[in-house]
């Protein structure tokens, strides 16, 4: 019995387990991680609409909306049609949507030239809005003078609308002669439009007065005033029997709400489709 009272006690430890690794474990950096990362994708959006113009924030949207195609030709599979869309020339469908005015059928052929009337207005306002950047990047003052300078595509075929700015009208007071910010712009069309052949043609435009007057000058003065850019884009170079036609419009097509304001008192050069 008085050896067993030597013996040396047993100590049981027992040691407590956390779960978890502390108070949260480690969600809280893959929260982290994801909140950083969408105020870097939100800042980078900040940036983008204010670096980008209004027309390259319109390609974008229209580069991921799903309900426009990036290519009409290629439907990118390798099925019946080997890859090709039923809007190519192998594969032209019936109703006139595919067809050209090559290969257009004898029923639709009217529908086939117009798809590709509009394919062509597009090529060609890619071309010219591609030039126009171009150009637009070499100084500050050719940055400026594009801004009067907006394309877009109709049935005519190409406009390209030179407009008056509230601080930088294009032609002196209420008169046909230019200034000399539309005299370099003229210059400028006129290198941009020797990218095509198609025929041209001129419409004058101007803002309607603000109250009734007995003798309204606007007919005469949308008339004389694309008289004078077709003189200044001649003088610029541009062969003068690609002109088909000059009109004058005055102040019956207003682009804004308000008729008086400066904006409606523009130029359009058109290029003209082949199939017109």
């Amino acid at each position: 019995m008085a050896g067993q009272s030597n013996a040396a006690p047993v100590i049981i430890k027992r040691k407590k387990i956390i779960q978890g690794g502390g108070h949260h474990g480690g969600a809280w950096k893959v929260a982290y991680a994801d909140f950083v990362t969408a105020m870097m994708a939100f800042f980078m959006l900040m940036w983008l609409l204010n670096a980008t113009t209004e027309k390259q924030r319109k390609g974008l949207a229209d580069y991921f909306n799903p309900t426009i195609p990036v290519n009409r030709i290629s439907g990118g599979g390798d099925g019946a049609f080997a890859g090709d869309s039923i809007f190519s020339e192998e594969a032209l469908t019936q109703s006139g949507t595919g067809a050209t005015s090559d290969r257009a059928t004898e029923m639709d052929k009217a529908r086939g030239s117009s798809e590709t009337g509009k394919a062509e207005a597009e090529e060609m306002q890619r071309a010219v809005d591609k030039a126009l950047s171009a150009r637009g990047g070499e100084s500050m003052t050719m940055q400026q003078m594009l801004r009067h300078v907006v394309t877009k595509v109709t049935d005519e075929g190409l406009v390209i609308e030179v407009f008056d700015l509230p601080e930088a009208p294009l032609f002196i007071d209420s008169t046909s002669e230019p200034t000399p910010a539309l005299a370099a712009i003229a210059d400028l069309l006129a290198e941009v439009l020797a990218l095509a052949e198609n025929q041209l043609a001129i419409n004058g435009h101007v803002r309607s007065y603000p109250i009734t007057l007995i003798d309204n000058p606007s007919w005469d003065l949308s008339s004389t005033r694309a008289q004078a850019m077709r003189t200044l884009i001649e003088s610029g170079g541009l062969d003068a029997n690609r002109i088909a036609r000059i009109s004058g419009h005055a102040d019956r097509k207003p682009v804004t709400a308000d008729p008086t304001v400066a904006r409606n008192n523009r130029i359009e050069v058109i290029l003209l489709r082949r199939d017109r």
